[in-house]
C-alpha cells in the first residue's frame, strides 16, 4: 500500500528533504527534478512511500514549512510492480491497513462537509424516497434513502475537526448538518402537505400499522448500539481507506428516514409521531458522533505508540531572514508529533 508524495520544495531546502526521504525506510521510490515547479516556484520531488510512513513525513515536512513555501500532494498508488516498493512495506512500521494519513483524512472529510447544491439536493431527495417508503411501507425504499443520503460525510468531518482542534471545519460540518436536515425537513414537508391536498394521504398514516418501517419511531437501548457501532465501522472505513464498508454504515443507521418521519408527521399533524422521529434522528446523530470521536481519539493515541512510525530527523532548519523569524531552528532529534 504505498502513497506518492508530490512536494514543491523552495531550493533553500531542497536538500533537507530529500535526506529526510532517503533517511525513511519506508521509501521506495524518490526523485528530485530541479527548477521544475513553476508555480509556486522550486524544486519538484516525487516519493513513492508505504502508507505507515505518509503521516509522518507529512508532519516533518511541514516542520519544514514546505506547506506554506511550496506544496504537499497526496495520491494512492494503484499498483508499484518493484523490490524497493516490497522492501518499504516490510520496513515501514505496523500495517498499512492500520495506518493513517491524518492531513488525508481532514481534507477528505472537509470536502465532504460542504454545504453544496448537491449535497443538499441528495439529502433532500434520500428523506423524499424516505418518505414515500414510509407512506408505502417499504424496507427496501428504506434502505435506498439510507444508501443516498450524504449526511455521514459531515459527521466525519465534525468529529476529525474536534479532535484536531480545526474550528473553521468544524463550523462548516455543524452548518451543512443543521441545514441540510432542516432543508429536505421542510422540502418533504412541502411535498406532503401538497400530498394531503390531493388526497393521496391522511392522518391515518400515522397510525396505521408498519411491520416494515415502524421501528423508525421506536427508538430503544438499541438504536443507540446500532449507532455507535455504526460510527465506529464509519470512521475506521475512512480512516483505513476500506470505503467499501461505508455502504454498511449507511443502511444500518435510520437517521434520513427518521427526518422523514418528522417531515410527514408536521405535514399530516401527529405531535407524538414527530416526537418519536426526532428521538430517533437525535439518538442516532449523538451515537454516531460520540463513537466517532472516542474511534478516532484511540487511533490518534494507537498510531503515536507504533514504534518508527513517525521518522525522528535530527534536522536543523535555517530559514532565509525575514521569512519566518519565530520558526529559524528546530531543535535536533525532536519529535515530531501530528
Amino acid at each position: 500500500m504505498l502513497l506518492q508524495l508530490r512536494v514543491t520544495v523552495p531550493p533553500d531546502r531542497t536538500e533537507r528533504v530529500r535526506e529526510l526521504l532517503e533517511r525513511d525506510p519506508g521509501t521506495a521510490h524518490l526523485a528530485v527534478l530541479p527548477g521544475a515547479a513553476l508555480s509556486p516556484p522550486g524544486d519538484l520531488v516525487l516519493a513513492d512511500v508505504a502508507r505507515e510512513s505518509a503521516d509522518g513525513l507529512v508532519d516533518a515536512l511541514r516542520a519544514l514549512h514546505v506547506d506554506r513555501d511550496g506544496g504537499i500532494s497526496i495520491e494512492a498508488v494503484d499498483a508499484a510492480v518493484s523490490r524497493a516498493a516490497e522492501r518499504a512495506e516490510r520496513a515501514a512500521p505496523g500495517e498499512g491497513a492500520d495506518a493513517v494519513v491524518w492531513e488525508q483524512v481532514v481534507r477528505e472529510t472537509a470536502s465532504e462537509s460542504t454545504l453544496s447544491v448537491s449535497y443538499l439536493a441528495f439529502l433532500t431527495i434520500a428523506t423524499l424516497l424516505a418518505g414515500i417508503a414510509i407512506v408505502n411501507d417499504s424496507a427496501v425504499l428504506v434502505i435506498g434513502a439510507m444508501v443516498l443520503g450524504p449526511e455521514f460525510g459531515p459527521l466525519a468531518a465534525l468529529a476529525v475537526a474536534l479532535v484536531h482542534r480545526r474550528p473553521p471545519i468544524a463550523r462548516q460540518a455543524a452548518r451543512a448538518l443543521l441545514v441540510g436536515f432542516a432543508a429536505a425537513i421542510l422540502a418533504t414537508t412541502a411535498i406532503a402537505l401538497a400530498a394531503r391536498g390531493l388526497g393521496w394521504l391522511d392522518p391515518g398514516l400515522l397510525t396505521a400499522d408498519r411491520p416494515q418501517t415502524g421501528f423508525i419511531t421506536a427508538p430503544d437501548r438499541w438504536s443507540v448500539v446500532v449507532a455507535v457501532l455504526a460510527g465506529v465501522a464509519g470512521v475506521l472505513s475512512l480512516t483505513s481507506a476500506k470505503s467499501g464498508a461505508l455502504v454498511g454504515v449507511f443502511i444500518s443507521v435510520t437517521t434520513v428516514p427518521a427526518a422523514a418521519d418528522m417531515a410527514l408527521a408536521l405535514a399530516l399533524g401527529g405531535g407524538a409521531e414527530f416526537a418519536h422521529a426526532a428521538t430517533q434522528l437525535g439518538v442516532n446523530l449523538t451515537g454516531i458522533l460520540v463513537a466517532a470521536l472516542a474511534t478516532l481519539g484511540v487511533q490518534r493515541a494507537v498510531w503515536r505508540r507504533v514504534p518508527r512510525a513517525r521518522p525522528r530527523p535530527a534536522l536543523r532548519h535555517t530559514v532565509a531572514p525575514g521569512n519566518h523569524p519565530a520558526d529559524t531552528v528546530a531543535n535536533p532529534g525532536r519529535t515530531i508529533n501530528g
